[in-house]
């Protein structure tokens, strides 16, 4: 029978013959931990033993184990493709630290030149000490790596030792450094590259834009393939930098001073004296050189396994390598008598004095170049991975949990090119207006995971437990001074901005918890729900014409609920009274057996009819499940999707907007037609 709206405008309801509830044994998979997404349910579908609770004898269950098979060694294989191998991860997290280089030790000579040439001789202790840090920081992080394989440095230490609040300051300290060190590196690189061709200086914005696209392209297609693009330019960096080590440490005096002749000395005259302050505030300064030791240890997920080992040989490759180059450095520093001069780094003097102006030296100062840029690439591989644990420790959006095919955290990898990019617009590329806000979060997260790492000790008793102890406590000194110098002396330079920034970053993860935990009571995580029981479905069918899409539409309904019902919405325009006549006349000849029934709309709006129709209904009839089953084609090719006209959208939005009516969204495939192009 053709099926046509009742006088009242409701579709004919049929006796209810629901049956009752299907009564079975509850199931105890209760939600448990604290990395489940409230917003969607546990993913846990494990069934889990309650209270020692025996499963009754009457029902029965088939456990079935499964072997590994080729399928699953391949996947296996595949997923170590795109993790890190130690040599890969030197160059995919290590560039930060290594491109320091470039700055740690002219930070240094800077402050230290305000007490004249005498004050320059303190650059090698300076340099010793920092090193002496460094060596403390790789062995505590190393440490570190064991005691916490799933990544996330100085977090995951205070999170165990130090309190939720404690550990929320070292990750958002560790967001702002990963952020702010993509900025201040891609900004220092196109400065090198605005040094050698001065006619790009008014473009360095939109350089510094390309050049965090394609850092973010490549980090994008897996951590692995930004690894490999990036070991060529790090060994040739790290190749050159010894080089012109060694060649310097054969040469009495500098093989030319091009680079520094005719600028103005940096040098404080008639100063004689060195003050504990100032030496300080240089130790402070030359810190700026371990940015990155961290990144390792917050990306251990990213190695091939076995993670732990692999990530402790980067760590300790890295801290032998930058050590190295440090002292090396500071020692030709102090063997060619370098000045500060104004527009001339000391690496291009110490360069120039080392290899000579000559080919070699615009090696190095090219290699230089390319690094700082890329040196943002430490960042991509260990901010995402912190994102990740922050997400499902329900501090951040679950999203930024998720790993696409490649191992890739790609919403943390887009939200981290994002902010940077509005770093480097608000900046206008200019590096000196980020370098004030660089290197105090990692301070902090140094300072906190070094605590922590003392009570780990003090808890875990193991052999040599008391001189772990001592190391980490004095690099906690140590860094923590660091912290408050370097906050103190650049605090009006901007770093006041830091200050303000981490405490409301604090204030916004714990929002996020906040949230989190409000829709997990509501969703009732943890515990046993009540039975599942049978309710009367009720498919609602939006169709608009005939067609194999409508036939599907109506055979997927019927398979779903109880009752199925058909709606188009009809206009009163002449033309569309004749287009709703149609429709009838052709649903009568058809005869599908499911009522069609007409939503009258005063306005063109499709979305609302259909949204109040289903209110109506749930409250005529509030016991039955209603179902909105929305069809809709989805063409074989990509740009033929511009040609539909998005109703089954309107209809979906509308009526979760309006409704609690569950949505279902069928999606009928075409075929690609071979004349399509």
């Amino acid at each position: 029978m053709s099926m046509v709206s009742q006088p009242d405008g409701r579709p004919e309801e049929p006796p209810d013959t629901a049956t009752g509830p299907v009564h079975g044994r509850p199931g105890h998979g209760a939600g448990h931990g604290s990395g489940q997404d409230p917003a969607h349910g546990s993913g846990d579908t494990t069934a889990h033993g309650s209270d020692g609770a025996t499963p009754s004898t009457s029902t029965s269950a088939s456990v079935s184990t499964s072997t590994p098979t080729a399928a699953s060694a391949s996947a296996a294989a595949s997923d170590a493709r795109h993790r890190l191998t130690a040599l890969q991860g030197l160059a995919a997290l290590s560039l930060d630290a290594m491109a320091s280089v470039a700055y740690g030790p002219e930070s240094i000579v800077l402050v230290l030149a305000a007490a004249g040439g005498y004050g320059l001789g303190f650059t090698l202790p300076v340099t010793l000490a920092i090193a002496a840090l460094l060596a403390v920081l790789v062995a505590s992080y190393r440490q570190v790596i064991a005691a916490y394989p799933d990544g996330g440095g100085s977090y995951a230490v205070a999170r165990t030792h130090l309190g939720r609040r404690t550990a929320l300051v070292a990750a958002a300290s560790l967001v702002l450094d990963y952020v702010l060190n993509v900025a201040v590196s891609v900004t220092a690189g196109v400065a090198a590259l605005t040094s050698a061709f001065p006619a790009l200086y008014d473009d360095r914005a939109g350089i510094c834009l390309a050049v965090l696209l394609l850092i973010t392209a490549l980090n994008l297609r897996g951590i692995v393939d930004s690894a490999k693009a990036f070991l060529l330019p790090t060994a040739v960096f790290i190749g050159a930098i010894l080089t012109m080590i060694v060649a310097g440490l054969f040469r009495d005096g500098p093989a030319s001073t091009v680079t520094a002749d005719g600028h103005a000395s940096a040098l404080a005259p008639h100063a004689t004296a060195v003050g504990a302050l100032l030496l300080l505030k240089a130790f402070a300064s030359g810190c700026s050189a371990l940015t990155g030791v961290e990144a390792v240890a917050n990306a251990v997920p990213s190695f091939r396994a076995p993670a732990a080992r692999r990530a402790q040989r980067t760590e300790v490759a890295l801290g032998a390598l930058l050590g190295v180059m440090l002292i090396g450095l500071s020692v030709l520093i102090g063997r060619f008598h370098l000045q500060p001069v104004e527009g001339v780094t000391v690496l291009a003097q110490l360069a120039d004095a080392s290899l000579g102006h000559n080919a070699a030296f615009y090696v190095v100062q090219f290699a230089t170049m390319v690094l700082l840029a890329l040196a943002a690439n430490t960042s991509f591989g260990g901010l995402p991975v912190l994102m990740g644990l922050l997400a499902r420790d329900n501090y951040l959006p679950h999203v930024f949990g998720l790993k696409a095919d490649r191992q890739v955290h790609r919403h943390g990898v887009l939200a981290l090119a994002a902010v940077a990019a509005v770093l480097l617009i608000l900046s206008g590329g200019d590096v000196n207006t980020l370098v004030p806000l660089f290197a105090i979060g990692v301070f902090v997260g140094f300072t906190l995971c070094q605590i922590g790492m003392v009570r780990h000790w003090r808890l875990d008793r193991s052999p040599g437990w008391r001189g772990k102890t001592l190391l980490n406590g004095f690099g906690a000194l140590l860094t923590g001074v660091s912290a408050v110098v370097v906050t103190a002396t650049k605090f009006t330079e901007g770093a006041w901005l830091i200050v303000l920034a981490l405490p409301l970053l604090v204030l916004l993860l714990e929002a996020v918890h906040r949230a989190y935990a409000r829709i997990g009571e509501r969703l009732g995580l943890g515990r046993v729900p009540e039975p599942p029981h049978r309710a009367r479905s009720l498919v609602i069918v939006p169709v608009s014409h005939l067609s194999r899409l409508t036939c599907e539409a109506l055979n997927a309904a019927v398979s779903l609920g109880d009752e199925v019902v058909a709606v188009t919405v009809t206009h009163g325009a002449p033309e569309d009274r004749q287009a709703a006549e149609a429709l009838r006349r052709d649903w009568e000849l058809w005869n599908p057996g499911v009522e069609l029934l007409e939503l009258p709309s005063v306005t063109r709006s499709i979305g609302r009819p259909v949204a109040a129709y289903v209110t109506g209904l749930t409250a005529r009839r509030p016991g039955t499940r209603i179902t909105v089953l929305i069809p809709e084609a989805e063409p074989a090719h990509l740009w033929q999707r511009l040609l539909q006209n998005q109703r089954g959208a309107v209809v979906a939005h509308a009526v979760r907007r309006d409704t609690d009516a569950v949505i279902c969204r069928l999606r009928f495939r075409l075929e690609a037609d071979a004349r399509m192009w």
